[in-house]
């Protein structure tokens, strides 16, 4: 048995949490989950928060897990989370109030007010970042507007990954590709946006220091390491902080001639670029420029996932009525393919609630047949989110000149083979599917390079095709689809989200 080089992922999702051993031998990783906790918002007093004390127990948890089951420490820890949300400290570095959730509703309304000051056109030539009104920037400035007494007191702004990295060294800094889901980055300098925030009259002096994907803060401090129950000191590594960047980073094969679409509660459908796209028609078409790794862009379109999905069986269950992921595929084969259509980024979409009963109205509204059985609520979900796959990636091709043979899915999303198959037919390209934890792979990959065990992100992904299987689709009755599309594209004009 060849000897491993172990690393700890800790990989917070929008809909659970996990904590999962990266094993390195040379050749092949090997990833072993050690703990997993589910996640969501907590509504207090009318907003949404991030419950950050309660994951900060279940990290610890995760840590402890690990030296119960390994006899050396891992030679690296790397946090990555969604992007955009983030907490405040005082000057004692103490977390003032628990962070907002990204889907709180108190910035409906904001990206308007806030583009009557600077205009939406000069933001995008700054940051490069499609407009969601959850954006860091529009979470801040929404704060200021409030005059929110969080906002005066605080001394220190960390996203929400650097918090824990915080928690678990006392080092406070923020990660590039984290730091450019926030539009509050010089997208081309990839720096702070000061003279942006100034004008809105966000804090400048909030900001700490930006790190490069990879970097060593600092060691897990002594007292946490002896909690966990670490027989040595073990680095913290800012490895790539926005969990897409980590699972962009694990995508085997991507080139110049691929796409990826990282799939979970959203779905990440963009390109990997040398440099940002920023013109008027990338901002027409609401694209956005992230940091990706090794000093690469991730272009790309964010758009809502299995959300849908997920919000709609936990309505069911909810209900009494309590379907397994199987059960409601099954169903949604034998339903009808088309019958009726949404617009995944449409409003009423958007916050927790009755989802079927959002599906329901939107059909109604947009005069199509209501779904009348689960098995067509989930069709229709899966039918409109592959169409709007096609969607992003036309735009793709449009906007960066290539040509897209080849639709990579990573994520937790990937395991959808139904979906998979109807991006595919959708699309009219091969999909190639995996790995599923692709996020918790790339910062174990990091982590393995930033510790000198892999050259670069070349090689790390040559070790991750030969570590993990992949599934292949081909599209088929692709005109149904083409047909299916043309109604799509009128019901998005209809709902006025023609971008």
């Amino acid at each position: 048995m060849k000897a491993t080089t172990n690393f700890l992922a800790v990989d917070l999702g929008a809909s659970n949490g996990r904590l999962l051993a990266g094993l390195w031998d040379g050749e092949r990783f090997q990833l072993e989950e050690l703990h997993r906790f589910p996640n969501g918002p907590v509504r207090v007093a009318g907003h949404l928060h991030t419950d950050a004390l309660r994951l900060w127990t279940e990290i610890t948890t995760g840590l402890a897990a690990y030296a119960a089951r390994y006899k050396t420490a891992p030679a690296g820890i790397g946090v990555d989370t969604w992007g955009v949300d983030y907490g405040l400290l005082d000057r004692a570095g103490n977390l003032l109030g628990n962070p907002y959730h990204y889907r709180d509703a108190r910035t409906n309304g904001v990206p308007q007010k806030l583009y009557e000051r600077v205009p939406a056109a000069e933001v995008y030539e700054q940051t490069g970042l499609q407009t969601m009104p959850f954006n860091t920037v529009f979470q801040l400035y929404c704060m200021v507007l409030e005059a929110h007494p969080q906002l005066e007191a605080a001394d220190k702004f960390l996203m929400l990954p650097d918090l824990f990295n915080y928690w678990l060294t006392g080092e406070s800094a923020v990660e590039y590709t984290i730091a450019s889901t926030s539009q509050m980055l010089l997208c081309r300098q990839r720096d702070w946006a000061r003279g942006l925030l100034q004008r809105l009259g966000i804090p400048a002096r909030i900001l700490p220091r930006l790190v490069a994907p990879g970097t060593v803060l600092g060691c897990v401090r002594p007292e946490i390491a002896a909690e966990a129950g670490f027989n040595q000191p073990v680095a913290v590594i800012a490895s790539a902080s926005h969990d897409t960047a980590a699972a962009v980073a694990a995508v085997p094969g991507l080139d110049e001639s691929s796409a990826y679409i990282s799939s979970g509660t959203w779905n990440l459908v963009g390109m990997e670029l040398g440099d940002p796209v920023i013109t008027e028609q990338a901002l027409g078409m609401n694209f956005t420029n992230e940091g990706g790794v090794a000093n690469t862009i991730r272009f790309l379109r964010n758009i809502p996932g299995l959300w849908l999905l997920q919000e709609s069986r936990r309505q069911w269950q909810s209900e009494g009525r309590d379907y397994g992921w199987e059960q409601l595929m099954a169903e949604a084969e034998r339903a009808p393919a088309f019958r009726s259509l949404v617009v995944p980024e449409a409003p009423e979409f958007l916050a927790p609630g009755d989802m079927p009963a959002a599906i329901l109205e939107f059909c109604r509204r947009t005069a199509q047949p209501a779904p009348e059985s689960v098995g067509q609520v989930v069709r229709c979900c899966l039918d409109s989110l592959a169409l709007r796959a096609r969607w992003a990636l036309q735009v793709l091709e449009d906007l960066t000149g290539r040509r897209i043979g080849t639709v990579r899915i990573v994520g937790g999303g990937c395991q959808n083979r139904l979906l998979n198959q109807y991006t595919a037919s959708a699309s009219g390209r091969a999909v190639v599917a995996g790995p599923i934890e692709a996020a918790a792979l790339g910062s174990v990959m990091m982590q393995a390079i930033a510790t000198g065990h892999l050259a670069d992100i070349r090689d790390g992904r040559q070790a991750i095709a030969a570590s993990f299987s992949q599934q292949f689709y081909e599209p088929h009755e692709t005109e149904h689809w083409t047909a299916a599309y043309a109604r799509f594209e009128k019901l998005v004009q209809q709902s006025e989200l023609v971008h």
